[in-house]
Protein backbone atom coordinates (compact mmCIF):
# COMPACT_ATOMS: atom_id res chain seq x y z
CA UNK A 1 0.00 0.00 0.00
CA UNK A 2 1.44 3.17 -1.35
CA UNK A 3 0.93 5.89 1.71
CA UNK A 4 2.92 9.38 0.47
CA UNK A 5 2.12 11.72 3.24
CA UNK A 6 1.49 14.96 1.04
CA UNK A 7 -1.28 12.58 -0.98
CA UNK A 8 -2.79 11.99 2.16
CA UNK A 9 -2.47 15.18 4.31
CA UNK A 10 -5.39 15.88 6.91
CA UNK A 11 -7.25 12.38 6.31
CA UNK A 12 -9.02 10.92 8.93
CA UNK A 13 -5.74 9.02 9.61
CA UNK A 14 -3.34 11.92 9.65
CA UNK A 15 -6.45 13.21 12.26
CA UNK A 16 -5.96 10.22 14.66
CA UNK A 17 -2.38 9.95 14.47
CA UNK A 18 -1.81 14.07 15.17
CA UNK A 19 -4.26 13.86 17.89
CA UNK A 20 -3.19 11.40 19.71
CA UNK A 21 0.20 12.86 19.41
CA UNK A 22 -0.78 16.39 20.56
CA UNK A 23 -1.92 14.42 23.83
CA UNK A 24 1.36 12.73 24.32
CA UNK A 25 3.07 15.63 24.34
CA UNK A 26 0.89 17.67 26.65
CA UNK A 27 0.98 14.71 28.88
CA UNK A 28 5.23 14.48 28.89
CA UNK A 29 5.02 18.25 29.33
CA UNK A 30 3.64 17.94 32.78
CA UNK A 31 6.71 17.06 34.09
CA UNK A 32 9.67 20.25 33.69
CA UNK A 33 12.34 17.93 32.81
CA UNK A 34 13.25 18.02 29.18
CA UNK A 35 12.42 15.43 26.53
CA UNK A 36 13.69 14.42 23.26
CA UNK A 37 10.79 13.86 19.84
CA UNK A 38 12.62 11.93 17.70
CA UNK A 39 10.67 11.80 13.61
CA UNK A 40 11.82 8.61 12.11
CA UNK A 41 9.74 9.33 8.64
CA UNK A 42 9.09 12.68 8.76
CA UNK A 43 8.41 13.84 5.94
CA UNK A 44 8.50 17.48 4.82
CA UNK A 45 6.61 18.75 7.80
CA UNK A 46 4.19 21.61 6.05
CA UNK A 47 1.13 20.89 3.53
CA UNK A 48 -0.78 22.76 1.58
CA UNK A 49 -3.95 21.42 0.87
CA UNK A 50 -4.72 23.17 -2.15
CA UNK A 51 -1.63 21.78 -3.89
CA UNK A 52 -1.41 19.54 -6.41
CA UNK A 53 -0.97 15.96 -4.51
CA UNK A 54 -3.46 16.85 -1.29
CA UNK A 55 -6.09 18.14 -3.93
CA UNK A 56 -5.51 15.05 -6.24
CA UNK A 57 -7.15 13.03 -3.83
CA UNK A 58 -9.32 15.29 -1.42
CA UNK A 59 -8.82 13.59 1.43
CA UNK A 60 -8.84 15.65 3.72
CA UNK A 61 -12.06 17.19 3.13
CA UNK A 62 -13.17 13.41 4.97
CA UNK A 63 -10.57 14.40 8.20
CA UNK A 64 -9.48 17.22 9.09
CA UNK A 65 -12.39 19.48 7.50
CA UNK A 66 -14.88 17.88 9.37
CA UNK A 67 -13.22 18.42 12.65
CA UNK A 68 -12.53 22.44 11.71
CA UNK A 69 -15.97 23.33 11.40
CA UNK A 70 -16.99 21.10 14.43
CA UNK A 71 -19.14 22.12 17.35
CA UNK A 72 -18.71 21.24 21.02
CA UNK A 73 -14.95 20.11 20.51
CA UNK A 74 -13.43 18.26 23.44
CA UNK A 75 -11.00 20.00 25.41
CA UNK A 76 -8.21 17.97 24.61
CA UNK A 77 -7.85 18.35 21.03
CA UNK A 78 -7.90 22.44 21.43
CA UNK A 79 -4.25 22.40 21.44
CA UNK A 80 -4.24 20.46 18.41
CA UNK A 81 -6.78 22.55 16.45
CA UNK A 82 -4.89 26.32 17.97
CA UNK A 83 -1.61 25.19 15.86
CA UNK A 84 -3.92 24.67 12.38
CA UNK A 85 -5.27 27.50 13.08
CA UNK A 86 -1.98 29.63 13.71
CA UNK A 87 -1.31 28.24 10.48
CA UNK A 88 -4.70 29.67 8.70
CA UNK A 89 -4.62 33.05 10.39
CA UNK A 90 -7.80 34.17 7.77
CA UNK A 91 -9.60 31.14 8.92
CA UNK A 92 -10.00 29.45 5.50
CA UNK A 93 -8.21 25.91 5.97
CA UNK A 94 -5.34 25.52 3.67
CA UNK A 95 -2.23 24.59 5.58
CA UNK A 96 -1.84 21.41 7.53
CA UNK A 97 1.13 20.99 9.86
CA UNK A 98 2.82 17.55 9.54
CA UNK A 99 4.26 15.62 12.59
CA UNK A 100 7.39 17.67 12.79
CA UNK A 101 5.44 20.95 13.03
CA UNK A 102 3.03 20.13 15.17
CA UNK A 103 5.82 18.73 17.48
CA UNK A 104 7.64 21.98 16.98
CA UNK A 105 5.12 24.03 18.02
CA UNK A 106 3.47 21.91 21.11
CA UNK A 107 7.03 21.23 22.77
CA UNK A 108 9.06 23.48 25.19
CA UNK A 109 12.00 25.45 24.99
CA UNK A 110 13.85 22.89 26.89
CA UNK A 111 13.24 20.10 24.65
CA UNK A 112 14.43 18.80 21.34
CA UNK A 113 13.76 17.42 18.32
CA UNK A 114 15.69 14.98 15.84
CA UNK A 115 13.77 14.74 12.29
CA UNK A 116 14.40 12.20 10.32
CA UNK A 117 13.56 12.32 5.83
CA UNK A 118 15.69 9.73 3.78
CA UNK A 119 14.08 11.67 0.39
CA UNK A 120 16.72 14.08 -0.70
CA UNK A 121 14.37 16.66 -1.59
CA UNK A 122 11.43 16.19 1.07
CA UNK A 123 14.52 16.55 3.60
CA UNK A 124 15.46 19.66 1.78
CA UNK A 125 12.14 21.41 2.27
CA UNK A 126 12.11 19.67 5.77
CA UNK A 127 14.88 22.03 6.22
CA UNK A 128 13.82 24.68 4.91
CA UNK A 129 10.54 24.48 7.01
CA UNK A 130 12.27 24.23 10.20
CA UNK A 131 15.34 26.60 9.52
CA UNK A 132 15.45 29.19 12.12
CA UNK A 133 14.40 27.02 15.37
CA UNK A 134 17.93 25.62 17.21
CA UNK A 135 16.11 22.97 18.92
CA UNK A 136 15.79 20.99 15.29
CA UNK A 137 18.04 18.90 14.09
CA UNK A 138 16.59 17.19 10.72
CA UNK A 139 18.64 14.38 9.69
CA UNK A 140 19.03 12.67 5.97
CA UNK A 141 19.69 9.18 7.15
CA UNK A 142 17.88 5.98 6.43
CA UNK A 143 14.35 6.09 8.76
CA UNK A 144 14.84 2.11 9.70
CA UNK A 145 18.27 3.10 11.43
CA UNK A 146 16.99 6.19 13.90
CA UNK A 147 16.68 3.67 16.90
CA UNK A 148 20.09 2.34 16.28
CA UNK A 149 21.57 6.27 15.60
CA UNK A 150 19.98 8.16 17.66
CA UNK A 151 19.44 6.80 20.49
CA UNK A 152 19.94 7.02 23.90
CA UNK A 153 19.36 10.47 24.15
CA UNK A 154 21.21 12.84 26.40
CA UNK A 155 17.36 13.63 27.75
CA UNK A 156 16.04 10.84 29.85
CA UNK A 157 12.87 11.01 28.38
CA UNK A 158 12.31 10.12 24.71
CA UNK A 159 9.25 10.07 22.17
CA UNK A 160 9.91 8.39 18.79
CA UNK A 161 7.16 8.57 15.84
CA UNK A 162 7.75 5.25 13.56
CA UNK A 163 5.46 6.15 10.28
CA UNK A 164 6.64 4.56 7.60
CA UNK A 165 5.08 4.86 4.26
CA UNK A 166 4.23 1.30 4.21
CA UNK A 167 5.06 0.97 0.79
CA UNK A 168 7.21 -1.95 0.94
CA UNK A 169 5.78 -5.40 2.50
CA UNK A 170 8.26 -6.09 4.90
CA UNK A 171 7.78 -2.18 6.65
CA UNK A 172 5.64 -4.00 9.63
CA UNK A 173 8.38 -5.92 10.42
CA UNK A 174 11.18 -3.57 10.47
CA UNK A 175 8.40 -1.61 12.63
CA UNK A 176 9.00 -3.96 14.99
CA UNK A 177 12.88 -4.29 14.97
CA UNK A 178 12.46 -0.77 15.25
CA UNK A 179 10.50 -0.48 18.11
CA UNK A 180 12.79 -3.71 20.16
CA UNK A 181 15.84 -1.62 19.25
CA UNK A 182 14.38 1.58 20.95
CA UNK A 183 13.36 0.02 23.78
CA UNK A 184 16.73 -1.93 24.23
CA UNK A 185 18.37 1.40 24.47
CA UNK A 186 15.84 3.31 26.49
CA UNK A 187 13.60 0.89 28.54
CA UNK A 188 11.22 3.87 29.10
CA UNK A 189 11.05 5.00 25.41
CA UNK A 190 7.61 6.05 24.58
CA UNK A 191 7.25 4.47 20.90
CA UNK A 192 4.34 5.51 18.29
CA UNK A 193 4.29 3.62 15.73
CA UNK A 194 1.19 4.37 13.09
CA UNK A 195 -0.36 1.76 10.66
CA UNK A 196 -3.05 1.59 8.15
CA UNK A 197 -5.71 -0.51 8.30
CA UNK A 198 -6.22 -2.46 5.11
CA UNK A 199 -4.43 -5.78 4.33
CA UNK A 200 -5.79 -7.98 7.56
CA UNK A 201 -4.03 -11.17 7.50
CA UNK A 202 -0.71 -8.59 7.58
CA UNK A 203 -2.12 -7.10 9.94
CA UNK A 204 -2.70 -9.89 12.38
CA UNK A 205 1.02 -11.10 11.53
CA UNK A 206 1.53 -7.48 12.79
CA UNK A 207 -0.13 -8.08 16.00
CA UNK A 208 1.07 -11.34 16.62
CA UNK A 209 5.07 -9.72 16.28
CA UNK A 210 4.37 -6.75 18.38
CA UNK A 211 2.94 -8.85 21.38
CA UNK A 212 6.55 -10.94 20.94
CA UNK A 213 8.50 -7.26 21.35
CA UNK A 214 10.19 -5.69 23.92
CA UNK A 215 8.07 -3.60 24.77
CA UNK A 216 7.59 -3.24 28.81
CA UNK A 217 3.39 -2.41 27.87
CA UNK A 218 2.17 -1.69 24.26
CA UNK A 219 -1.37 0.01 23.95
CA UNK A 220 -3.07 -0.33 20.70
CA UNK A 221 -5.79 2.21 19.51
CA UNK A 222 -7.63 1.80 16.49
CA UNK A 223 -10.54 3.88 14.79
CA UNK A 224 -12.49 2.94 11.72
CA UNK A 225 -14.28 5.13 9.02
CA UNK A 226 -15.50 2.00 6.93
CA UNK A 227 -15.72 -2.25 7.67
CA UNK A 228 -12.24 -3.40 8.43
CA UNK A 229 -12.27 -6.33 5.75
CA UNK A 230 -12.78 -4.31 2.86
CA UNK A 231 -9.06 -4.56 1.43
CA UNK A 232 -9.68 -1.97 -1.38
CA UNK A 233 -9.29 1.19 0.36
CA UNK A 234 -8.32 2.48 3.58
CA UNK A 235 -10.61 1.41 6.22
CA UNK A 236 -9.10 3.47 9.35
CA UNK A 237 -5.57 3.17 10.89
CA UNK A 238 -3.95 2.71 13.93
CA UNK A 239 -1.25 3.44 16.53
CA UNK A 240 0.40 1.22 19.29
CA UNK A 241 2.61 2.79 21.80
CA UNK A 242 4.89 1.32 24.04
CA UNK A 243 5.15 3.35 28.13
CA UNK A 244 2.04 5.35 27.17
CA UNK A 245 2.27 8.40 29.95
CA UNK A 246 -0.48 8.69 32.92
CA UNK A 247 -3.74 9.47 31.86
CA UNK A 248 -3.54 9.18 28.12
CA UNK A 249 -5.97 6.01 28.19
CA UNK A 250 -8.54 7.68 30.06
CA UNK A 251 -8.38 10.64 28.00
CA UNK A 252 -8.77 8.44 24.92
CA UNK A 253 -11.69 6.80 26.44
CA UNK A 254 -13.23 10.11 26.38
CA UNK A 255 -11.91 11.09 22.89
CA UNK A 256 -12.16 8.22 20.36
CA UNK A 257 -15.99 8.28 20.78
CA UNK A 258 -16.57 11.55 19.71
CA UNK A 259 -13.68 11.15 16.91
CA UNK A 260 -15.42 7.68 15.39
CA UNK A 261 -18.59 9.97 15.30
CA UNK A 262 -17.49 13.17 13.57
CA UNK A 263 -15.01 10.69 10.66
CA UNK A 264 -17.04 7.82 10.17
CA UNK A 265 -18.06 7.35 6.78
CA UNK A 266 -19.55 3.96 5.87
CA UNK A 267 -19.16 2.06 8.84
CA UNK A 268 -17.58 3.42 12.04
CA UNK A 269 -15.57 2.22 14.63
CA UNK A 270 -12.64 1.95 17.35
CA UNK A 271 -11.16 0.18 20.02
CA UNK A 272 -8.39 0.06 22.49
CA UNK A 273 -6.31 -2.10 24.46
CA UNK A 274 -3.51 -3.74 25.61
CA UNK A 275 -1.15 -5.82 23.05
CA UNK A 276 1.28 -5.65 26.06
CA UNK A 277 -0.08 -5.73 29.79
CA UNK A 278 2.63 -3.86 32.52
CA UNK A 279 3.82 -6.77 34.23
CA UNK A 280 3.78 -7.37 37.95
CA UNK A 281 7.03 -6.84 39.68
CA UNK A 282 9.23 -9.97 39.25
CA UNK A 283 7.38 -11.84 36.57
CA UNK A 284 8.87 -13.21 33.57
CA UNK A 285 8.80 -11.93 30.97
Amino acid sequence: MNYRHAFHAGNHADVLKHVILSRLIALLSRKEAPFAYLDSHAGVGLYDLAGDQASRTGEWLQGIARLWKAEDVPDQLVDYLEVIRAMNPDGVLRHYPGSPELARMLTREQDRLHLNEKHPEDGRLLKENMAGDRRVAVHLGEGWHVSRALLPTREKRVLLLIDPPFEQADEPERCVQALNEAIGRMRQAVVAIWYPIKELGQLRRFYRDLEKSNAPKLLRIELYVHPADDAQRLNGSGLVISNPPWGLEDELKQILPWLTTLLGQSQAGWRMDWLIAEQAAGAKP
